[in-house]
């Protein structure tokens, strides 16, 4: 049964600890479908309302990546909704035809975020049964709604990852948000963002070791809910991401 409003709101300030019940539907996990991500989110999967922050070096393969995720969550029976403010849909569907992806997730390409949340209201709404995720690419592309300055600022990526945030906590979804970095490999922008939310995991391109060169490497930066320090070695093909070796942070 869906859950209507969690926010930590409705709690009163000076409740006794003993007195707060946790929702049923915030102890589920959420098995991703994908060994290498449910390794890296500590083994046991999502926790429902987590907000995860998904960087990566340009040409890891981030996008492909959080297809190969959405194709996998609605495979295992979440409801998946995939929007892209960085590509067309159009080349999200060459992508997904590349990967032999067979499952029906959605997709949108709006970049203004109230409206973006009202959609998924509706398909949220339509399948209250199944766990709701909601994937973006990417933060830097988002209008928090109040954008009319020219450009995107990095207060604008805050204020549009708060509203993300916000119905993330309320309704006990999941949200996934690629971000940029620069160069060098740093967060754009300014790591208030790494802040607000519950996980951040990063993709890079091995460089030194020569046995695993060219491998990308998946890694648990941070994660309220399962630790961080997980890492996986993974070789991207034409048609994915294969698993080479991991280290565990337990």
């Amino acid at each position: 049964m869906e859950i209507k409003n969690i926010k930590i709101e409705d709690i009163t300030f000076g409740s006794s600890i003993l007195d707060i019940e946790v929702p049923e539907a915030l102890k589920k996990r959420i098995p991703c479908g994908l060994d290498y991500f449910n390794a890296i989110l500590g083994g046991e999967g999502f926790t429902p309302s987590a907000v995860t922050l998904f960087t990566g070096v340009p040409g890891a393969g981030k996008t492909t990546m959080m297809l190969a995720l959405a194709n996998a969550l609605q495979r295992n029976g979440a409801e998946v909704v995939f929007n892209t403010a960085e590509e067309s849909l159009y080349q999200i569907k060459m992508t997904a035809n590349r990967l032999r992806l067979k499952q029906p997730f959605k997709v949108g390409g709006e970049t203004r975020v109230p409206v973006l949340l009202e959609g998924c209201d509706v398909i949220r709404e339509a399948a209250p049964e199944r766990p709701f995720f909601l994937i973006v690419d990417s933060l830097q592309c988002l209008d928090d709604g109040k954008f009319n300055t020219g450009r995107i600022t990095t207060a604008t990526a805050e204020r549009a990852l708060g509203l993300m945030t916000s119905y993330a906590k309320e309704h006990a979804v999941n949200v996934i948000v690629i971000g940029q970095v620069t160069k060098d490999g740093k967060m754009a922008g300014s790591n208030k963002l790494k802040h607000m939310v519950d996980a951040h995991i990063h993709l890079s391109i091995e460089t030194k070791d020569e046995d695993l060169k060219g491998c990308r490497v998946l890694e648990t930066q941070k994660n309220r809910f399962g630790g961080a320090g997980h890492v996986v070695f993974l070789e991207l093909m034409r048609q994915g991401f294969t698993e080479v070796a991991r280290v565990s942070a337990c």
